[in-house]
């Protein structure tokens, strides 16, 4: 039995998750894929007992405190993404803006002289609901979030109407013209 303090984390492992420690790293296989995270095993010491992961800091420096919460953090949102998945909704406002996708890529035309084509990276999968809805779902949580900021990267909410590409959940503040 491990000793629980103030620098060990635990995690539960749901029973459809595997879990596989390598010399360099942490393996977790689930029902909708596998991931891979490395481990610095100079400063943190990761192991499995009954149906809990723990993630414990060898010495009591700062740095080993800090990534013990790092590392718990990362490890529970691989075992969320390969039991339920991530998804990241965004929303195309302004006229005749729209998305479509077409397997591997995402087609936009956002306003711009010529229409957009973005290529998706492997374990993302994109989908257009409605032609100014895009949904992007994925088993990796920082890969879902950096390809939903790169698709939005291409047209920005501007601030005096509102066009472009927005987060679901992101608010617009309208600034108000200018006034004679």
């Amino acid at each position: 039995m491990f000793q629980v303090n103030a620098i060990t984390r635990l995690i539960e492992i749901p029973n459809s998750v595997t879990i596989k420690l390598e010399k360099n790293g942490i393996a977790i296989s689930g029902p909708l894929g596998d991931l891979f995270q490395s481990i610095d095993s100079t400063h943190v010491q990761v192991g499995v007992e009954a149906n809990q992961l723990f993630v414990k800091a060898i010495n009591s420096t700062k740095y080993a405190k800090s990534i013990v919460g790092t590392l718990k953090a990362l490890i529970a949102n691989m075992i969320k993404g390969v039991t339920e998945g991530f998804e990241k909704k965004l929303l195309i406002v302004g006229v005749g803006f729209k998305a479509q996708a077409n397997g591997d890529k995402l087609n936009l035309n956002l306003g711009y002289s010529h229409p957009i084509v973005y290529s998706v990276p492997g374990g993302i999968k994109i989908d257009t609901p409605t032609a100014t809805e895009i949904m992007i779902k994925g088993i990796d949580k920082q890969s879902v979030g950096q390809v939903a900021a790169e698709v939005r990267a291409f047209r920005r909410p501007e601030p005096y109407k509102g066009k472009g590409i927005r987060y679901s959940n992101e608010k617009v503040a309208i600034k108000e013209t200018k006034k004679k």
